[in-house]
């Protein structure tokens, strides 16, 4: 059985805002927040709120769109988090938003 992987959006506590993948939203959020796991770049700008993220058919696929998310701007990816639109070419088959947040802790 192939793993879903994910994409996503955090808003960090600066207002800085960091994408990366993962198999587990809800586990790698809790590492971002509160381990020594979290991304050099979140530990201190904690806490950081899910913003945005979607699904993607493979590790493969969730790197490509990685890669195009970082690539934006701010304005472009504020635009994404926004739902006006896909700013970031979105390269995977599936390429489906499966959800958003308002950018506060759930």
């Amino acid at each position: 059985m192939q793993q879903t992987w994910h994409v996503y959006i955090l808003r960090c506590a600066d207002g800085t805002l960091y994408t990366g993948i993962t198999t587990d939203i809800e586990r790698r959020l809790k590492e971002h927040n509160s381990s020594d796991r979290g991304a050099r770049y979140t530990r201190s700008r904690r806490p950081v709120w899910l913003a945005w993220f979607e699904e993607a058919e493979s590790h493969a696929a969730a790197s490509r769109r990685e890669h195009d998310i970082r690539k934006l701007d701010r304005h472009g990816k504020l635009a994404l988090l926004a739902g006006r639109g896909e700013s970031a070419p979105d390269r995977s088959a599936a390429g489906r938003q499966f959800g958003h947040g308002s950018g506060k802790p759930r």
